[in-house]
């Protein structure tokens, strides 16, 4: 049985998010929260509360222990981006991607 979470258009890259995702995979969902709090990067917070909320999807299927779940497979795509621009000298306009992801979760039990 697995629980299923996922995160869309979060305003992070999909490569910064990525680098924490390989933290967690395949870890106990204990030891990867524990992992993700103390982590100084803006994507942790993301992918704990996503984590989080894939037990939380665990618990309310009723059909899993809860103590011995963990991170089968979690995978980051790229969202659309959103496009801006940066004023600059002269009266010119330099264009800024603002990037957003999609991170999905699947916790199995062991």
């Amino acid at each position: 049985m697995e629980a299923k979470a996922s995160l869309r258009f979060a305003r992070v890259g999909a490569q910064k998010a990525r680098l924490v995702a390989d933290l967690v995979r395949g870890k106990d969902v204990n030891e990867a929260v524990k992992t993700l709090t103390f982590l100084n990067k803006k994507t942790a917070v993301l992918i704990k509360k996503l984590i989080e909320s894939a037990v939380a999807n665990a618990e309310d299927k009723k059909t899993m222990d809860v103590d011995k779940l963990f991170v089968k497979t979690i995978y980051v795509d790229q969202g659309p981006s959103l496009k801006r621009f940066r004023p600059r000298a002269q009266g010119r306009a330099y264009g800024i991607q603002k990037k957003t992801s999609h991170i999905n979760v699947v916790l199995e039990e062991k």
